[in-house]
Protein backbone atom coordinates (compact mmCIF):
# COMPACT_ATOMS: atom_id res chain seq x y z
CA UNK A 1 0.00 0.00 0.00
CA UNK A 2 1.02 3.50 -0.50
CA UNK A 3 0.51 6.63 1.59
CA UNK A 4 0.26 9.80 0.67
CA UNK A 5 1.19 12.88 2.69
CA UNK A 6 0.67 16.64 2.63
CA UNK A 7 2.91 18.83 3.42
CA UNK A 8 0.92 22.40 4.94
CA UNK A 9 4.58 24.52 4.86
CA UNK A 10 7.96 23.93 5.34
CA UNK A 11 9.17 21.07 6.74
CA UNK A 12 12.70 19.68 7.55
CA UNK A 13 13.90 17.50 4.64
CA UNK A 14 15.07 15.18 7.18
CA UNK A 15 11.73 14.42 8.61
CA UNK A 16 10.24 13.72 5.21
CA UNK A 17 13.22 11.12 4.78
CA UNK A 18 12.16 9.66 7.46
CA UNK A 19 8.66 7.80 5.49
CA UNK A 20 10.89 5.83 2.99
CA UNK A 21 9.30 3.72 0.49
CA UNK A 22 5.58 3.16 0.09
CA UNK A 23 4.75 6.91 0.76
CA UNK A 24 4.09 9.65 -2.22
CA UNK A 25 5.29 13.25 -0.62
CA UNK A 26 2.95 16.14 -2.53
CA UNK A 27 2.34 19.34 -1.14
CA UNK A 28 -1.16 19.99 -3.27
CA UNK A 29 -2.13 16.17 -2.84
CA UNK A 30 -6.30 16.67 -3.16
CA UNK A 31 -6.65 12.88 -0.77
CA UNK A 32 -4.24 12.97 1.21
CA UNK A 33 -3.65 10.15 4.40
CA UNK A 34 -1.45 12.50 6.48
CA UNK A 35 -0.77 15.72 6.84
CA UNK A 36 2.19 17.65 8.31
CA UNK A 37 2.66 21.16 9.35
CA UNK A 38 4.61 24.15 11.09
CA UNK A 39 2.09 26.87 11.54
CA UNK A 40 -0.68 26.77 8.88
CA UNK A 41 -3.92 27.47 10.27
CA UNK A 42 -6.46 24.38 9.40
CA UNK A 43 -9.53 25.79 11.43
CA UNK A 44 -11.18 26.56 7.60
CA UNK A 45 -9.51 23.68 5.80
CA UNK A 46 -12.54 21.19 4.68
CA UNK A 47 -10.81 17.75 5.54
CA UNK A 48 -11.07 14.55 2.72
CA UNK A 49 -12.79 10.86 4.00
CA UNK A 50 -8.91 9.63 3.54
CA UNK A 51 -7.44 11.77 6.15
CA UNK A 52 -6.19 9.14 8.97
CA UNK A 53 -3.98 11.69 10.92
CA UNK A 54 -2.20 15.30 10.69
CA UNK A 55 1.07 15.83 12.89
CA UNK A 56 2.53 19.08 13.87
CA UNK A 57 6.17 19.39 13.75
CA UNK A 58 6.07 21.43 17.08
CA UNK A 59 4.64 21.04 20.69
CA UNK A 60 1.19 23.81 19.93
CA UNK A 61 -2.28 22.64 18.36
CA UNK A 62 -3.77 26.28 18.58
CA UNK A 63 -3.41 25.82 14.84
CA UNK A 64 -5.48 22.75 14.46
CA UNK A 65 -8.88 22.22 15.25
CA UNK A 66 -8.89 19.14 17.19
CA UNK A 67 -12.19 18.47 18.59
CA UNK A 68 -13.56 18.47 15.16
CA UNK A 69 -10.55 16.06 14.10
CA UNK A 70 -11.57 13.73 16.85
CA UNK A 71 -15.44 13.62 15.77
CA UNK A 72 -14.09 12.57 12.42
CA UNK A 73 -11.65 9.87 14.04
CA UNK A 74 -8.37 11.82 12.92
CA UNK A 75 -5.82 11.75 14.98
CA UNK A 76 -4.16 14.85 16.10
CA UNK A 77 -0.52 14.79 17.26
CA UNK A 78 2.14 17.19 18.21
CA UNK A 79 6.18 16.73 19.25
CA UNK A 80 6.48 17.10 22.67
CA UNK A 81 9.86 17.57 23.78
CA UNK A 82 11.51 18.19 20.21
CA UNK A 83 12.26 21.48 20.37
CA UNK A 84 12.96 21.32 24.30
CA UNK A 85 17.36 21.68 24.28
CA UNK A 86 16.72 24.89 21.47
CA UNK A 87 13.84 26.39 24.27
CA UNK A 88 15.92 25.73 27.46
CA UNK A 89 18.83 27.50 25.73
CA UNK A 90 16.96 30.88 25.43
CA UNK A 91 15.46 30.38 28.80
CA UNK A 92 18.91 30.33 29.89
CA UNK A 93 19.45 33.24 27.50
CA UNK A 94 16.63 35.02 29.09
CA UNK A 95 17.43 35.00 32.76
CA UNK A 96 20.85 36.45 32.14
CA UNK A 97 19.68 38.94 29.38
CA UNK A 98 17.55 40.23 31.78
CA UNK A 99 19.65 40.65 34.61
CA UNK A 100 22.19 42.12 33.09
CA UNK A 101 20.89 44.85 30.40
CA UNK A 102 22.45 43.25 28.09
CA UNK A 103 20.27 44.35 25.50
CA UNK A 104 20.03 47.91 26.58
CA UNK A 105 24.12 48.05 26.75
CA UNK A 106 24.49 46.59 23.45
CA UNK A 107 21.70 49.68 22.02
CA UNK A 108 23.79 52.22 23.91
CA UNK A 109 26.95 51.01 22.77
CA UNK A 110 26.28 51.03 19.20
CA UNK A 111 24.99 54.48 19.57
CA UNK A 112 28.30 55.96 20.10
CA UNK A 113 30.00 57.76 17.75
CA UNK A 114 33.29 59.34 18.78
CA UNK A 115 35.46 59.06 22.29
CA UNK A 116 34.13 55.66 22.20
CA UNK A 117 36.08 53.58 25.05
CA UNK A 118 36.21 56.86 27.31
CA UNK A 119 32.40 56.69 26.70
CA UNK A 120 32.17 52.79 27.69
CA UNK A 121 33.89 53.51 30.74
CA UNK A 122 32.18 56.31 31.95
CA UNK A 123 28.53 55.05 31.08
CA UNK A 124 28.73 51.03 31.67
CA UNK A 125 27.98 51.47 35.45
CA UNK A 126 24.20 52.05 34.53
CA UNK A 127 24.18 48.37 32.98
CA UNK A 128 25.05 46.92 36.55
CA UNK A 129 22.83 43.95 37.14
CA UNK A 130 22.82 40.69 39.66
CA UNK A 131 24.20 37.59 38.90
CA UNK A 132 22.12 34.54 38.47
CA UNK A 133 24.57 32.48 40.61
CA UNK A 134 22.80 31.77 44.03
CA UNK A 135 19.62 33.04 43.22
CA UNK A 136 16.11 30.96 43.68
CA UNK A 137 14.80 30.03 40.00
CA UNK A 138 10.70 29.23 40.07
CA UNK A 139 9.80 26.95 37.57
CA UNK A 140 6.13 26.99 36.32
CA UNK A 141 5.29 23.71 34.44
CA UNK A 142 7.72 20.06 34.66
CA UNK A 143 7.42 18.97 30.93
CA UNK A 144 10.36 18.11 29.01
CA UNK A 145 11.42 21.75 28.70
CA UNK A 146 11.02 22.70 32.69
CA UNK A 147 12.99 19.80 33.29
CA UNK A 148 15.99 20.64 31.30
CA UNK A 149 15.95 24.04 32.25
CA UNK A 150 15.66 23.30 36.00
CA UNK A 151 18.76 20.81 35.40
CA UNK A 152 20.16 23.82 33.53
CA UNK A 153 19.81 26.08 36.47
CA UNK A 154 21.11 23.87 39.01
CA UNK A 155 24.18 23.09 37.07
CA UNK A 156 24.83 26.97 36.56
CA UNK A 157 24.56 26.93 40.98
CA UNK A 158 21.26 28.34 41.16
CA UNK A 159 18.01 27.25 43.73
CA UNK A 160 15.56 25.81 41.70
CA UNK A 161 11.76 24.96 42.72
CA UNK A 162 9.49 23.48 40.69
CA UNK A 163 5.74 23.59 40.36
CA UNK A 164 3.64 20.81 38.79
CA UNK A 165 0.85 18.83 39.93
CA UNK A 166 0.37 16.85 36.62
CA UNK A 167 4.35 15.89 36.11
CA UNK A 168 4.42 12.50 34.19
CA UNK A 169 6.68 9.41 35.76
CA UNK A 170 9.17 9.88 32.51
CA UNK A 171 9.48 13.95 33.62
CA UNK A 172 9.88 12.79 37.26
CA UNK A 173 12.65 10.28 36.45
CA UNK A 174 14.58 12.98 34.70
CA UNK A 175 14.43 15.70 37.20
CA UNK A 176 17.46 16.61 38.91
CA UNK A 177 17.04 15.78 42.64
CA UNK A 178 18.44 19.45 43.69
CA UNK A 179 15.05 20.71 42.56
CA UNK A 180 12.79 21.26 45.79
CA UNK A 181 9.09 20.59 45.13
CA UNK A 182 6.65 23.57 45.50
CA UNK A 183 3.53 22.47 46.52
CA UNK A 184 1.59 25.48 45.47
CA UNK A 185 2.27 28.53 43.02
CA UNK A 186 2.47 30.99 46.10
CA UNK A 187 5.95 29.53 47.01
CA UNK A 188 6.70 30.14 43.88
CA UNK A 189 5.92 33.78 44.06
CA UNK A 190 6.88 34.44 47.26
CA UNK A 191 10.54 32.65 47.13
CA UNK A 192 11.31 33.06 43.61
CA UNK A 193 13.87 36.08 41.79
CA UNK A 194 13.26 34.51 38.52
CA UNK A 195 10.22 32.77 37.16
CA UNK A 196 9.35 30.63 33.90
CA UNK A 197 6.66 29.24 32.55
CA UNK A 198 6.58 26.16 30.75
CA UNK A 199 2.62 25.49 30.61
CA UNK A 200 -0.38 24.55 28.16
CA UNK A 201 -2.20 27.71 27.27
CA UNK A 202 -5.74 26.96 28.18
CA UNK A 203 -8.98 28.41 29.54
CA UNK A 204 -7.62 27.92 33.09
CA UNK A 205 -4.23 28.62 32.49
CA UNK A 206 -4.67 32.28 31.04
CA UNK A 207 -3.83 34.97 32.77
CA UNK A 208 -2.06 32.76 35.56
CA UNK A 209 0.39 35.55 36.21
CA UNK A 210 -1.91 38.30 36.80
CA UNK A 211 -2.05 41.10 39.56
CA UNK A 212 -2.88 39.00 41.74
CA UNK A 213 0.32 37.29 41.61
CA UNK A 214 2.13 40.00 40.85
CA UNK A 215 1.29 41.60 44.48
CA UNK A 216 2.83 37.89 46.45
CA UNK A 217 6.26 38.61 44.53
CA UNK A 218 9.55 38.98 45.45
CA UNK A 219 10.57 43.18 44.75
CA UNK A 220 12.46 43.10 41.39
CA UNK A 221 11.29 39.59 40.25
CA UNK A 222 12.67 38.58 36.53
CA UNK A 223 9.96 36.82 34.77
CA UNK A 224 10.06 34.94 31.86
CA UNK A 225 7.35 33.57 28.98
CA UNK A 226 8.62 31.58 26.25
CA UNK A 227 5.44 29.22 26.23
CA UNK A 228 2.50 31.51 25.75
CA UNK A 229 2.22 35.33 25.14
CA UNK A 230 -1.64 34.91 27.26
CA UNK A 231 -0.23 33.28 30.24
CA UNK A 232 0.72 36.91 31.51
CA UNK A 233 -2.11 39.47 31.78
CA UNK A 234 0.20 41.93 29.58
CA UNK A 235 -1.54 45.16 31.38
CA UNK A 236 -1.00 43.73 35.17
CA UNK A 237 2.70 43.20 34.29
CA UNK A 238 3.10 46.57 33.00
CA UNK A 239 1.88 47.97 36.05
CA UNK A 240 4.13 45.59 38.27
CA UNK A 241 7.50 47.07 36.41
CA UNK A 242 6.40 50.49 36.74
CA UNK A 243 5.84 49.83 40.32
CA UNK A 244 9.50 47.71 40.72
CA UNK A 245 7.30 44.90 41.78
CA UNK A 246 8.78 42.80 38.39
CA UNK A 247 12.35 43.75 37.78
CA UNK A 248 12.26 42.66 34.13
CA UNK A 249 10.15 40.62 31.23
CA UNK A 250 11.39 38.40 28.81
CA UNK A 251 8.37 37.53 26.70
CA UNK A 252 9.02 35.54 23.25
CA UNK A 253 5.26 36.92 22.44
CA UNK A 254 5.44 41.00 21.10
CA UNK A 255 2.30 42.49 20.70
CA UNK A 256 1.31 46.28 20.33
CA UNK A 257 1.27 46.48 24.41
CA UNK A 258 5.00 45.03 24.93
CA UNK A 259 7.04 46.50 22.84
CA UNK A 260 9.20 49.51 23.45
CA UNK A 261 8.33 49.54 27.31
CA UNK A 262 11.05 49.90 29.88
CA UNK A 263 11.98 46.96 31.40
CA UNK A 264 10.60 44.63 28.51
CA UNK A 265 12.53 42.35 26.33
CA UNK A 266 10.86 40.94 23.53
CA UNK A 267 12.05 38.15 21.60
CA UNK A 268 10.47 37.45 18.25
CA UNK A 269 9.11 34.03 18.62
CA UNK A 270 12.07 32.52 18.23
CA UNK A 271 11.81 29.95 21.47
CA UNK A 272 12.74 26.71 18.88
CA UNK A 273 14.14 28.77 15.72
CA UNK A 274 17.22 26.38 15.67
CA UNK A 275 17.54 23.74 12.60
CA UNK A 276 18.32 21.20 14.87
CA UNK A 277 15.06 22.16 16.69
CA UNK A 278 13.86 21.77 13.35
CA UNK A 279 14.65 18.46 12.21
CA UNK A 280 14.04 17.06 15.45
CA UNK A 281 10.52 18.35 15.21
CA UNK A 282 10.06 16.83 11.89
CA UNK A 283 11.50 14.06 12.35
CA UNK A 284 9.31 13.10 15.65
CA UNK A 285 6.49 13.95 13.24
CA UNK A 286 7.16 11.69 10.69
CA UNK A 287 7.75 8.79 12.68
CA UNK A 288 4.07 9.33 14.67
CA UNK A 289 2.45 9.43 11.46
CA UNK A 290 4.42 6.63 10.21
CA UNK A 291 3.96 4.24 13.20
CA UNK A 292 0.27 5.09 13.23
CA UNK A 293 -0.78 4.61 9.62
CA UNK A 294 1.58 1.36 9.35
CA UNK A 295 0.39 -0.42 12.87
CA UNK A 296 -2.69 1.70 14.01
CA UNK A 297 -0.55 2.37 17.49
CA UNK A 298 -0.77 6.27 18.71
CA UNK A 299 1.75 8.01 20.37
CA UNK A 300 1.97 11.67 21.55
CA UNK A 301 -1.66 12.09 20.47
CA UNK A 302 -3.63 15.53 21.48
CA UNK A 303 -7.07 14.31 20.87
CA UNK A 304 -6.88 10.75 21.08
CA UNK A 305 -5.61 8.70 23.92
CA UNK A 306 -1.82 7.13 23.73
CA UNK A 307 -2.41 3.20 23.01
CA UNK A 308 0.10 0.53 21.34
CA UNK A 309 0.60 -3.01 21.01
CA UNK A 310 2.91 -5.40 19.38
CA UNK A 311 1.87 -6.21 16.38
CA UNK A 312 0.20 -10.26 16.51
CA UNK A 313 -2.38 -12.20 14.68
CA UNK A 314 -3.28 -12.06 10.84
CA UNK A 315 -5.07 -8.84 10.89
CA UNK A 316 -5.23 -6.11 13.06
CA UNK A 317 -8.37 -3.46 13.68
CA UNK A 318 -8.82 -0.23 14.84
CA UNK A 319 -11.86 1.84 16.19
CA UNK A 320 -11.42 5.37 17.09
CA UNK A 321 -14.77 5.87 19.03
CA UNK A 322 -16.75 8.10 21.65
CA UNK A 323 -16.11 7.01 25.30
CA UNK A 324 -19.07 5.25 26.51
CA UNK A 325 -20.06 1.88 28.29
CA UNK A 326 -20.05 -1.24 26.04
CA UNK A 327 -18.54 0.18 23.23
CA UNK A 328 -15.92 -2.97 23.36
CA UNK A 329 -18.10 -5.14 24.37
CA UNK A 330 -20.67 -4.32 21.20
CA UNK A 331 -17.13 -4.25 19.10
CA UNK A 332 -16.43 -8.00 20.40
CA UNK A 333 -19.24 -9.09 19.94
CA UNK A 334 -19.82 -8.33 16.65
CA UNK A 335 -16.61 -9.88 15.63
CA UNK A 336 -17.96 -13.11 17.68
CA UNK A 337 -21.03 -12.95 15.09
CA UNK A 338 -18.48 -13.42 12.31
CA UNK A 339 -16.92 -16.45 14.11
CA UNK A 340 -13.53 -14.49 14.77
CA UNK A 341 -11.67 -14.74 17.43
CA UNK A 342 -9.34 -11.77 18.89
CA UNK A 343 -5.95 -12.87 19.90
CA UNK A 344 -4.96 -9.35 21.69
CA UNK A 345 -6.89 -6.64 22.45
CA UNK A 346 -6.42 -2.93 23.99
CA UNK A 347 -8.69 -0.25 24.61
CA UNK A 348 -7.58 3.50 26.08
CA UNK A 349 -9.68 6.30 27.22
CA UNK A 350 -9.22 10.42 26.92
CA UNK A 351 -12.23 12.39 27.86
CA UNK A 352 -14.71 12.08 25.30
CA UNK A 353 -12.78 9.98 23.15
CA UNK A 354 -11.20 6.52 23.53
CA UNK A 355 -9.31 4.37 21.07
CA UNK A 356 -9.83 0.03 20.40
CA UNK A 357 -6.84 -2.26 18.65
CA UNK A 358 -7.50 -5.82 18.13
CA UNK A 359 -6.08 -8.61 16.46
CA UNK A 360 -7.58 -11.10 14.82
CA UNK A 361 -7.26 -14.49 14.50
CA UNK A 362 -8.68 -14.47 11.64
CA UNK A 363 -9.53 -12.15 8.39
CA UNK A 364 -12.43 -10.28 8.97
CA UNK A 365 -15.39 -9.93 6.85
CA UNK A 366 -16.97 -7.00 5.27
CA UNK A 367 -20.26 -7.57 7.72
CA UNK A 368 -18.26 -7.80 10.46
CA UNK A 369 -16.65 -4.66 9.92
CA UNK A 370 -20.11 -3.10 8.89
CA UNK A 371 -21.68 -3.88 11.85
CA UNK A 372 -19.01 -2.44 13.82
CA UNK A 373 -19.15 1.17 11.91
CA UNK A 374 -23.00 1.21 12.51
CA UNK A 375 -22.62 1.03 16.17
CA UNK A 376 -23.60 4.36 17.20
CA UNK A 377 -20.72 6.37 18.66
CA UNK A 378 -18.00 4.95 16.02
CA UNK A 379 -16.05 7.56 14.55
CA UNK A 380 -13.58 5.29 12.35
CA UNK A 381 -12.67 2.15 11.93
CA UNK A 382 -9.90 0.80 9.85
CA UNK A 383 -8.49 -2.61 8.58
CA UNK A 384 -4.50 -2.76 9.09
Amino acid sequence: MTYIIKTLNKIAKTGLEKFGEGYTIADDAANPDGILLRSASMHEMEFPESLLSIARAGAGVNNIPTDKCAEKGIVVFNTPGANANAVKELAITSMLISSRKIVDGINWANSLTQDVAKEVEKGKAQFVGPEIEGKVLGVIGLGAIGVLIANAAVNLGMEVLGYDPFISVDAAWGLSRAVKKATDLKTIFEKADYITLHIPYNAQTKGTLNAEAFAQMKKGVRVINLSRGELVNDDDILAAIEAGTVGGYVTDFPNEKMINKPGVITIPHLGASTPESEDNCAHMAAIQTKIYLETGNIRNSVNFPNCEMPLSGVQRITVAHKNIPNMVGQISTALADAQINIKDMINKSRGDYAYTILDLESVSSEESIAKIKAIEGVLRVRVI
